[in-house]
């Protein structure tokens, strides 16, 4: 009985997929998609006014100018501690 139903059954259809374009879009068509996209998204940039551009650059310089000076006078000490095991030494 269940070769008799295994006869009965209709074929599997075949499936034919649709084939996808997979073709890219050429060099320049890419470049010019790119530089649209840049635009819009500067577009959305929310840009510092005069008065916080030059406040914040202001707040990164006196930064770096601490952080050198802290990093020269460590050199400077560590400098001297240096010298001075090299004299014990010698």
């Amino acid at each position: 009985m269940a070769e008799e139903k295994k006869m009965n059954a209709a074929p599997a259809k075949a499936v034919t997929a649709v084939k996808k374009d997979d073709s890219k879009p050429g060099f320049f068509q890419r470049v010019g998609k790119w530089f649209r996209e840049m635009k819009s998204e500067l577009a959305k940039v929310v840009w510092p006014s005069r008065k916080q551009l030059i406040n914040n650059t202001v707040v990164s310089l006196v930064v770096m100018l601490i952080s050198a000076l802290g990093i020269w006078g460590f050199d400077q000490i560590a400098g001297l501690l240096v010298q001075g095991l090299l004299r014990l030494k010698g």
